[in-house]
């Protein structure tokens, strides 16, 4: 039983480092990237950004509409 108790503190350790990794990224990141009509429902992704392919804009979802970040406007 050592075996399996051993495995997952390892897995442990690496889901604690991928997630550090995630809050305080050393780099730039990718942003999710989608056309207009693909993108998901603003209401499931507060406070997200994504990538509007099809406007070449960052946009934010304020919890009900997807908000481009050059105008403030609702997509």
């Amino acid at each position: 039983m050592r075996f399996v108790s051993t495995s997952l503190d390892g897995l442990r350790l690496e889901l604690e480092a991928a997630f550090a990794a995630l809050d305080n990224p050393g780099a730039p990141t990718r942003v999710y990237a989608c056309a207009t009509a693909d993108m998901p429902a603003a209401a499931a992704y507060p406070n997200c950004v994504l990538r509007n392919t099809t406007l070449n804009i960052l946009a934010v979802s304020d919890g009900s509409v997807w908000r481009r970040q050059d105008t403030g406007a609702a997509i």
